[in-house]
């Protein structure tokens, strides 16, 4: 796959479960290199959508395709990094014994396996507490080691649901200059969020309201063409006002 191809691809895509329609002709695309963020209220849809995109879930309707492939495929998992809204960690293991088992999942070996677990710790400001359990962690300091734990393996896509809920101001902002970084090395980066002053730092924004995505752009072209100054008021606009 060359890098002017997308690397995420959704193309009418739908989602029904039971009966009710949680996604309805979702149609974006991601870049490589791209923050593409997607922006909506709880019970938007933004999840169901990460989930399609990881292959986790799989569309009624239309199609995903990822890394040039129709999802879900199971081959692309070691290419992508996926951080889910709850935190799949072993509360009884400390945060470095957790790194070290989602290491070897992704098949890191030796030397290498020890620098990416350091390198992750640091990111997320964890180091003094690498030897502490995690059921003794925060909820904030759980979602920085989940964070940690979607970056090992170096993805070429990385999926984050919400990755900043319950963190402390100055840790957010490292984390969006880490996001930014990897961004300018190439990687594509999938973020939901609803938190406003996160928006405005993607490259491109899919805003979803009731399971349809209401308008894509970046934060610039998203405002200017809804005669707004902010994200927030921009979204009001798209959306038909106040959500329910």
């Amino acid at each position: 796959m060359s890098d002017t191809s997308p690397r995420v691809l959704v193309d009418g895509a739908g989602r029904t479960i039971d009966g009710r329609a949680i996604l309805s002709d979702i149609r974006l695309s991601v870049g490589a290199g791209e923050i593409f963020g997607l922006l909506g209220p709880s019970g938007s849809g933004k999840t169901t959508l990460v989930r399609l995109i990881a292959g986790m879930d799989e569309a009624n309707g239309g199609s995903v395709t990822v890394l040039g492939r129709r999802m879900p495929d199971w081959s692309n998992l070691a290419r992508i990094g996926y951080m889910a809204q709850s935190d799949a960690l072993y509360g009884e293991l400390t945060a470095e014994e957790n790194l070290d088992f989602f290491a070897s999942l992704y098949g890191l070996r030796g030397g290498e396996r020890s620098r990416r677990i350091a390198e992750a710790l640091e990111l997320v400001r964890l180091e003094a507490d690498r030897r502490k359990q995690v059921r003794h962690f925060s909820g904030g300091m759980k979602r920085r080691l989940s964070l940690a734990a979607s970056l090992l393996h170096r993805p070429e896509l990385l999926l984050l649901d919400e990755p900043t809920v319950g963190i402390d101001p100055v840790i957010r902002q490292s984390i969006w200059a880490e996001l930014a970084r990897l961004a300018a090395d190439g990687v594509s980066i999938v973020v939901t969020t609803h938190v406003m002053d996160e928006a405005d730092r993607c490259h491109r924004l899919g805003m979803i309201r009731d399971g349809r995505v209401i308008a894509v752009g970046t934060p610039d072209e998203l405002k200017r063409e809804a005669g707004a100054d902010t994200i927030e008021a921009a979204f009001l606009v798209y959306g038909g006002g106040a959500s329910s």
